[in-house]
């Protein structure tokens, strides 16, 4: 394995560390401060993390004006508080979840994005695979086994993060369309700034916000804000410059794993036997979803070598 891409893996499987414990950042946080404020003050110090990696990314532009670089203000601004509202969106649902659930649940249930964003493209007629449904379908039995009880009712908490998943799906696309147009980092900050805005917004309409209570919260919302979102996000990007995609796929989808792992850590969480087929099923759909095309593709290109 050559050196950059065992660089960039190690950096992805601390990626997955960091965004899994963060659910149990996230849940303790809310032990002391309301969802909105948490998001409010997380994602403030996210857009924050972002300022010094921004300036020092700063390069003229090509004369074409063909680079991402130069997409102006305007277009920066309306495409980030585009995103911010859907980021907005799938971040309360997820952070409202966690009071009612546990860091590994909303873990695994978040995950399912991955495979709800194939699904989401077919309605922008985009095609998909084999693998995506079968994804879809192991995705689903298994969080009927995680969240459906016997009365055949999801518990609160999950479905919050359920529905919150949708949003996260539907923001990969979004980013995924955004991100080539302009600086990648420019478009994170400017989201994560407009998320922070809504979500302050939200958070003096609806909750009570103490310095009390942010001052307790300060460990997770830090945790939260400055590693989880403001530096695990470039590790990231740092990672996939030089990372096999089936590799990426692999370890950021073990960001649940670590998550349910936070959580008995550190919160005491446990998963029933039950709960632990439905985490099998829906991490075997989540990677099925991913890897399927990749394998298709790396069989293609073995036997065209070989012909």
């Amino acid at each position: 394995m050559k050196p950059e891409t065992l660089k960039s893996d190690a950096l992805l499987l601390l990626t997955a560390v960091i965004w899994g414990f963060a659910f149990v950042a996230q849940r303790m946080g809310m032990e002391h401060v309301g969802p909105f404020t948490f998001n409010a003050i997380r994602f403030a110090l996210g857009s924050l993390v972002l300022v010094p990696f921004i300036a020092r990314s700063r390069r003229p532009a090509p004369a074409d004006g063909l680079s991402p670089q130069s997409a102006g203000f305007r277009t920066i601004g309306w495409s980030g508080l585009a995103a911010g509202l859907v980021l907005f969106g799938g971040a309360s649902l997820q952070q409202a979840g966690l009071v009612f659930t546990t860091a590994g649940n909303a873990g695994f249930i978040t995950g399912l994005y991955v495979v709800i964003v194939p699904l989401f493209g077919l309605l922008f007629k985009q095609q998909t695979n084999a693998g995506s449904w079968f994804g879809a379908v192991l995705a689903a039995v298994g969080l009927y086994f995680l969240s459906i009880t016997d009365q055949f009712t999801i518990a609160f908490g999950d479905l919050l993060v359920l529905l919150g998943a949708f949003f996260w799906a539907g923001h990969v696309l979004l980013i995924g369309w955004m991100s080539p147009r302009m600086d990648p980092l420019k478009l994170a900050f400017t989201q994560f700034a407009a998320c922070s805005v809504l979500s302050l917004i939200t958070a003096a309409g609806f909750e009570t916000i103490t310095v009390a209570g942010i001052v307790a919260a300060a460990l997770p919302i830090l945790y939260g804000g400055g590693l989880s979102v403001g530096v695990a996000y470039t590790l990231q990007v740092i990672a996939q410059r030089n990372a096999h995609p089936a590799h990426a796929a692999i370890l950021l989808s073990l960001e649940a794993v670590f998550a349910a792992i936070g959580g008995w850590i550190v919160l005491g969480e446990t998963l029933t036997g039950r709960g632990i087929l439905g985490c099998s099923l829906m991490l075997s759909g989540m990677l099925l979803s991913q890897l399927w095309g990749l394998v298709r593709l790396g069989s293609i290109k073995t036997g065209t070598q070989g012909a």
